[in-house]
């Protein structure tokens, strides 16, 4: 996306929403209080503020939200158009509703409303679009460079070492070794600015478990629970793979006894859940580095998903588990999506 394109929000995104709502009813509250002549007025000017702000405001971006798909697809200012229709022409139902209903003494001004309906319409706005430049394009691609999962050296010469060793017993299986290595780091040094599906990261966390496999032997074992999983869903790449080695890193590598990893992934509502879940070995030294690939995480479903999506940590008496939740969206074959801040 070129550095200065104007990007239209996403209506239905749970972070557009949130900071839409608190700012126009900051603007109330600073509307209410500028206009009283004394603190006793203030309840009662609120009062009236919101008995018109109220229904303009949810009813306006409920058609907002209704719409934001194609406000996505269409150009910016043609989006934007729309997007003032709806609010005025909103704004001119909800007064004639209400006028209709209330004694003269009450009736709001229509030019006044449609005065504000445009300001707080064009604020709005200006705020996005000041808030992604906060967060410009260069800025978020190199966070998202940054925040790309660091492979561990310790893994890669590892894994050489173990497929060395099966070259001439199992030359299948060291191929297949090889193949998932090669497609792992070809995923981890590639363009991390569009979206993968559920699926691929699946397949590319199955290679990388394989991998390991090899070399910690019957001290690993996987427990993938995919079958409701929704495959086409849209997800950052390199997102299971960091977490997962964190898994195998803390909770296998420190362990001579046999430990499990298991994977969750099923799909409720229009959630896709993602729980990881290794074990914890008390006895063990503990090792540092766990918070940093879960940070990068976090981090990149931010950049994706704003507030929607969300990472948490629960932690038992013998496991460690890693709980992600984030909107479902389809991912078509020919579709590329950015970031929600790029």
């Amino acid at each position: 996306m070129e550095q200065n394109k104007p990007v239209m929000p996403d209506f239905r995104n749970f972070g557009v929403i949130f900071r839409a709502l608190m700012l126009v009813h900051l603007g109330m509250l600073v509307y209410a209080l500028a206009g009283m002549n004394a603190w006793s007025e203030w309840a009662l000017r609120l009062t009236d503020a919101a008995f018109w702000v109220e229904p303009v405001l949810m009813g306006a971006m409920a058609l907002l939200a209704l719409c934001a798909p194609l406000l996505r697809r269409w150009p910016y200012r043609r989006s934007l158009m729309l997007v003032y229709a709806l609010v005025m022409g909103w704004t001119l139902v909800i007064y004639q509703v209400f006028s209709s209903i209330m004694l003269d003494a009450l009736r709001a001004d229509l030019l006044q409303m449609q005065l504000l309906a445009l300001m707080t319409t064009s604020f709005m706005m200006w705020h996005y679009q000041l808030w992604l430049k906060t967060l410009s394009p260069r800025l978020a691609e190199a966070r998202l460079l940054a925040l790309q999962a660091r492979i561990r050296p310790h893994f890669f010469f590892n894994s050489l070492n173990a497929v060395l060793s099966l070259i001439r017993s199992q030359p299948r299986l060291a191929e297949q070794l090889l193949q998932n290595l090669s497609e792992l780091f070809r995923v981890a040094m590639g363009n991390q600015s569009a979206l993968s599906t559920l699926q691929r990261e699946v397949e590319l966390a199955q290679g990388y478990l394989e991998i390991e496999k090899v070399r910690l032997g019957e001290r690993l074992h996987v427990e993938w629970h995919v079958d409701k999983m929704p495959g086409k869903a849209s997800i950052p790449p390199l997102i299971l793979q960091p977490l997962l080695e964190n898994a195998v890193y803390h909770g296998i590598e420190p362990s001579i006894e046999t430990g499990i990893i298991q994977i969750n992934i099923f799909r409720s509502r229009n959630e896709v859940h993602i729980d990881i879940r290794n074990p914890m070995i008390n006895h063990a030294v503990q090792r540092i580095g766990n918070g940093m690939a879960q940070d990068n995480v976090r981090e990149r479903l931010l950049l994706y998903f704003d507030a929607e999506a969300n990472l948490s940590i629960q932690r038992g008496n013998d496991y460690y588990q890693v709980h992600i939740v984030l909107p479902y969206r389809e991912l078509n074959n020919e579709q590329t999506v950015a970031p929600v801040f790029s």
